[in-house]
Parts: C-alpha cells; structure tokens; sequence
C-alpha cells in the first residue's frame, strides 16, 4: 500500500526560484529535460534520490545514474528522481533561506526519499555527498540516523572500498546495478508494507544477508599495534564474511537508456552514448576498471543496432559514444562501425569510441568512425614511455606498434593525435619517463614524412598513477607528490629545449597533489573518515575541479585527524604492503583470486607480460568460476538491424 504524503515531500520550487537569479548558471538547477521523468509521489511506495556527486554539467551525462533513474522508473510503484552538487554560490544561499538538497525533477527534499542512492567514479566525491547529506538534512554519521531518514547507499567503482565513508553510508553496493537496485526496492518494499518492524537496523540487517548489500555497522575492524588492520569481523548473526559483487550476465536483456536525458544546459558529454561491452581482459595491471568489471560480456551487434535507432529518435542527438574500456575489442567492430556509418549517412550521424588501443586501430575502422561527423584528432594510450615500464604495467604496444599507427593516421589526413600517459608507475625511473618525449618526436618525425607537411600536432598528455584495490598495485608504493613534480618538470624540460619538434608537442600535465589524495582515499582504511569530515567542515568541495582542490587543506586536516591514530598521509600512500597484510577491502568479494593479483604483482616486478584471457586458455584469475559466470564474446553472424539503409 502507498505511504501517506508528508508535507516533508512537497516541492521547494517557490523558494528555490526567487535564489536562481542571484547564482550561475540557473537553468542547471531547474529540471525538465527532454525524456526526464516525473511520477506521481502518493502512487510509489519505494522511493528513490539518485546522485552523481558532482555539478550537474559532469553528473548529467552519468550513464550509470542514468540507466538506474530509468530502470527503477520503470516499475510500477517506484520512483527515481536526480541529484546533483550544487555550487557553493548556491549552497550559501540554500543555507540561508533554509532551503534542502532537492531533487531535479520535482524539486522534492531529498531526505524525504526511501534511498540516497550516490554513485561514486572518483574518490574525490566524497566531500560533496557531506554537503549534500548536511544539506538534505540527513544526519552525517550513519549512526545518528532515525528511522525517517533515508538509507544512504554508494555505488559505482569507488565504492569497492567503501571504508573511508563507512561512518558516513548506511550500506555498499559493489559491481553493476541494475539488478541490485531491484533487489533493495523489492526489500524496502516488503518492510515498509509489514509496517517497518524492527526499525532502521531490521532493514539493513534484511539487505545485509542477501550476501551482495554491504553494510559498515555490522562489521568491526580490529587493528595491529603498527597500525596495520589484525582482521575485519561481522558483529551480528546472519551477515556475510565477504560481500560479493553483482554481475549482469546478458546486457541485450538490460538495453539501458533506452531514453537518454536531453540536458538544459552545456554538459561535459553533448552525444548520446551506446554501452557496446562491460568488462575488459585486457589485464593493464594499473587499470582498477578493466579488473573489477570482469568477465568480458558483449552487446550483439543487433542489440547495438536498436539501441542507437531508438535513442536518436528519442533525443535527437548528432553524435553517438561507442563506450567501453576497450571498443576496438568488440568482436563485430567493424561491423558495427560500419553499419552505423551506412544507416545514417543521409543524417551525418558522427560515431566516436573513447580512446582506442594502438594495437586494435586500423585506418577502416577510423574512416567509418569519421565518415558522417567531423575529423577530430585521434587518442591512443601508450601509458607508458619505455618498452620496460610498458612490460611491468602489461601495455602491450610496442613503440614500433604506436609509429606504424599514427603514420598510417597522418597519411590518411589526420594531423592531430594525443597520447596519453602516466607518471609514477611501478619500478619507474626518471628514463622512463623522459622517454615519453622521444617518443613524441619520432611521431612528429613519421607525420611530417608521410603527410608530406609540416602543420603536423602530437599532444602527450600526462596523469600521475593512483594504485587501486583489486589490481596487482594495490601493494605498490605511490610516488610522492614532489618526485611526480620534477620527474615531470625534467620531461618538459626536455620537450621544450627541442628545437626541432618541440613547438610541435603540446604537454599537459596534472601535478602530483591531487593524486596523492586520491591515492589516499582509494586504498583507505575507516580512520580516514575523520579526515574526510575535517575537510569538509573546512569548507572542502568539488575537490575534483582543479580551482575549488585545496591540497594544503587535505594534509592539514589528515595530519591533525590522523595524530591520534599513529599513521599518516605516506603510511597509506607512498608505503608498499606486503602479501600477508589484511588490506582494507579483502572482505568485498570483486571476484578476483588475491592469489592470483599478487602472482601478477610479481610479474610485473619480474617485468613479465600475460596475454589477454579472451583469446588464450585461462589464467584462473577467479571472476568465472567465483561469480558462475562466463566470457560472452561474439561473433554473432548477424548484420546491423535494420538492413535498410535510411
């Protein structure tokens, strides 16, 4: 039966609008989209606030947040509504006019939703979800919480180490989404209608022993005196040991969105995107994102068909995002890509897919990609500058790969191409990284000989490595923040003093700050809570955004927090771990053998490449059997439905 309404639920437009004048950008706050949806309140009796945590032109375009704002919609008696960080220009005004975190479709107070659903990419998120919660109402600590408020629930690829916000969330959920936001509805359905018996605590205890919901409060960590964890042990009957991911086995059955949001203001993506596979065996040892969405599961190239018909038609839309880790994998590629170029060259439909693997690029490939839209330049990710680093991270794109390539590229016309890097890897010494510029030159070289001209541009770009839980680096070291810096600086150094190709080398870099709060966030214990709300009360937000990021901020605070503690900013960064040591996230079941991640971890150091399991016999790293899945690849046979060209 439907709840009552409480006034709670009403919507606060009338006091929000008379503050939209005095804020930027104001028609990012107003909702409406195209393809937005808007439910009756009194007709739902499961009620969801969904947030990426970040400003509505980044948040938008969230494929994840998207595909659940329409699966649950989806339902009969269920709605989802958005959420996005608001500006600190508006946050000030709310405070003032006691005005709450709202939703963007009814403009309804988020706390009077059944779930704050958050879905977390980065870790740099995490102060905006305290200012969101402080906002909505929503006491910070899980703990504080009564029974009226929402079950605040994280999600995406940060919250497979949940532990730095465990004071903060009420639950985790680890892995893909669609059926498990189904799961949660169907039990805070079942306990709403018995008349929520038990209270707040019954509720999560119910979600805990479904084995897939994580739930911090009933698990108690126990610490060595060196500061490292002795072991993490539930507190109640019934929870689970480990809490396993969830894995959606047929995406054809899950064709989400099938109604992609048109955003009101400019937003970071301006396409509609297709998801063309989920997960990667690829096995880059640095990439947490290729581990954690194992096994490789294809869409079939008819499933990508009706999916890009439908969507245009939906949103109108003049560019579609061929998106996975790797979309030049897809087994029907060419198919694909060329299937889409003939249905909509009439309509100068453009195709893009994220940056493509040197290895996996041909030039038909690339035409098909551009034929309809416009030639924009072209990115492949080396990752690394020396053939040795590329062995220990298992890039396995030789330099001559990378020359033959972008030759090919020149000589078909293009005369931009990015190439994107890392700086700290494993084992990394200074050569390595100034290798990164010869490499450069000699692209510049092989452009100018093939395209016979000199109006030829290389872009290497440059992000600082972050090691991640539930890769063969989470028991690496980080480079500090000042090694980053001026392994850096003596590699612009160098681009710059050529006289020859430098002007042709454009070099973007991220300084070593904001990775090493990364870095101390994604593989964080529970102590790092204290730091997270010392920022925040500081006054921390958007520390993704480089102009609102307070480096300075982060270490006064993690010093002052984590004094009583005995450890600090370096024990969780720059520390390497050893194979016995319980880490933080061993209880969150990714699928993955830990066996398997160290052995791969001393291959690396043993600079030993391992072959992508896709077309090789199994290297038993766990996810098949753990999960009682399998690799879904094609090819299927089939052409790109419907035949018909337009």
């Amino acid at each position: 039966m439907p709840a009552e309404a409480s006034p709670a639920a009403e919507s606060v437009f009338p006091q929000l609008e008379a503050l939209l004048p005095h804020v930027q950008k104001p028609i990012q706050y107003v909702g409406g989209e195209l393809n937005s949806t808007v439910k009756d309140w009194e007709s739902c009796d499961v009620r969801w606030a969904l947030m990426y945590p970040d400003a509505y032109e980044v948040g938008l375009p969230n494929q994840g947040v998207m595909i659940l704002y329409e699966v649950l919609n989806e339902q009969q008696g269920v709605l989802a509504e958005r959420t996005y960080s608001v500006w600190p220009d508006l946050e000030e005004l709310m405070r003032e006019h006691s005005v709450p975190q709202f939703t963007v479709d009814s403009h309804r107070p988020v706390g009077a939703f059944d779930v704050f659903g958050l879905s977390f990419s980065t870790e740099l998120g995490y102060t905006n979800m305290l200012t969101a919660l402080d906002l909505a109402g929503i006491p910070l600590e899980a703990a504080d919480r009564g029974i009226d408020d929402p079950i605040v629930l994280a999600g995406g690829h940060a919250a497979f180490n949940p532990e730095p916000i465990a004071d903060f969330i009420d639950c985790a959920v680890i892995g893909d989404g669609e059926q498990a936001v189904l799961e949660v509805t169907a039990i805070i359905r079942a306990w709403k209608a018995e008349g929520r018996p038990g209270g707040r605590e019954e509720l999560l205890l119910r979600l805990s022993r479904t084995g897939g919901v994580y739930v911090p409060a009933f698990y108690d960590v126990e610490y060595l005196p060196d500061g490292r964890i002795a072991r993490v042990v539930p507190n109640r009957s019934g929870v689970p040991w480990r809490v396993s991911k969830h894995t959606v086995m047929d995406l054809d059955e899950w064709p989400y969105p099938k109604q992609p949001l048109v955003p009101l203001a400019e937003t970071v993506h301006e396409r509609m995107s297709v998801e063309i596979f989920r997960g990667c065996t690829r096995g880059c040892r640095f990439c947490q994102a290729g581990m954690i969405t194992r096994p490789v599961r294809e869409r079939s190239i008819t499933g990508i068909g009706e999916m890009v018909d439908k969507g245009l038609k939906a949103t109108g839309f003049e560019e579609v995002g061929l998106l996975s880790l790797s979309s030049a994998d897809h087994t029907e590629i060419a198919d694909v890509a060329k299937g889409l170029a003939d249905r909509y060259e009439e309509d100068k439909i453009g195709l893009s897919l994220p940056s493509t693997r040197v290895d996996a690029f041909n030039i038909d490939l690339a035409n098909e990609l551009t034929r309809n839209g416009r030639r924009s330049g072209l990115t492949f990710a080396p990752e690394g500058g020396s053939e040795r680093i590329r062995k220990v991270i298992n890039k396995m794109v030789s330099e001559d790969d990378l020359i033959r390539t972008v030759a090919t590229a020149y000589g078909n016309g293009w005369r931009q191409v990015k190439l994107y890097f890392m700086c700290g890897l494993p084992t990394e010494t200074d050569d390595d990284v100034l290798q990164i510029a010869d490499m450069a030159t000699r692209v510049i070289a092989k452009g100018r000989e093939v395209s016979g001209s000199g109006d030829i541009r290389c872009t290497v770009s440059i992000g600082g490595f972050v090691p991640k839980p539930h890769t063969p680096f989470q028991w690496a070291p980080q480079l500090s923040a000042e090694e980053t810096d001026a392994r850096l600086q003596k590699l612009r150094d160098k681009i710059r003093g050529d006289k020859k190709y430098g002007r042709s080398i454009g070099f973007r870099y991220h300084d070593g700050k904001p990775g090493i709060v990364e870095g101390l966030l994604s593989r964080g214990d529970r102590r790092l809570g204290a730091v997270i709300r010392a920022v925040y009360d500081d006054g921390g937000r958007f520390d993704g955004w480089r102009e609102h990021f307070s480096y300075d901020r982060w270490m006064a605070c993690a010093d002052k927090a984590l004094e009583p503690t005995g450890v600090d900013v370096d024990w969780y960064t720059t520390r390497e771990r050893g194979y016995e040591e319980v880490l933080p996230w061993d209880h969150l079941d990714s699928g993955l053998d830990k066996e398997w991640l160290w052995e791969d971890w001393q291959d690396a150091l043993d600079e030993t490449e391992v072959d992508d399991c896709r077309w090789t016999p199994c290297f038993d790293c766990g996810v098949c059997p753990a999960m009682d899945t399998s690799i879904q690849v094609g090819p299927t046979g089939k052409k790109l439905l419907p035949l018909t060209v337009k």
